[in-house]
């Protein structure tokens, strides 16, 4: 499995980039990029279920690895999600970082992930976009139409 990593800078703090990233009003917003009707069904807490979904009953089954507020979550993919039915999937140690760290008021979020070759082109493309997306709703400079 091969780690791969985006980030970008954030004027903003790193409360509300966090904000951003795990709100309820926001998540669907930036992450667009990935499913046009996304969704995710968490509480966020460590050691929660977390189910990603694309609006079609399709998705990812994952669970939260850990959760420091404003600093660091870990999300462990366990498997997909067709049709409304979960299926485990042996990835090994899929774990996706979000690493954020505040210094004179703004925010560099840093996303590292392990990825199987078969996803690696996808997330090369997504990512980038998406983490546009956090910027732009973060430093509130976000459009009616957010890049997908």
């Amino acid at each position: 499995m091969e780690k791969i990593e985006f980030k970008t800078e954030i004027n903003a703090s790193a409360e509300k980039v966090w904000n951003v990233l795990f709100g309820g009003d926001t998540y669907p917003k930036w992450t667009v990029a990935f499913a046009e009707n996304s969704s995710v069904e968490t509480d966020w807490q460590k050691g929660s279920k977390a189910i990603f979904g694309d609006g079609t009953g399709n998705g990812m089954l994952a669970v939260i690895e850990d959760n420091i507020p404003n600093k660091f979550m870990s999300i462990k993919h366990l498997g997909e999600v067709k049709d409304g039915k979960e299926e485990l999937k042996d990835w090994g140690e899929p774990l996706e970082n979000y690493s954020l760290s505040e210094k004179d008021g703004k925010t560099e979020l840093k996303i590292d992930m392990g990825i199987i070759d078969e996803w690696k082109g996808y997330f090369e493309e997504t990512w980038p976009k998406a983490l546009q997306n956090v910027k732009d709703l973060a430093e509130g400079s976000a459009k009616d139409h957010i890049e997908t």
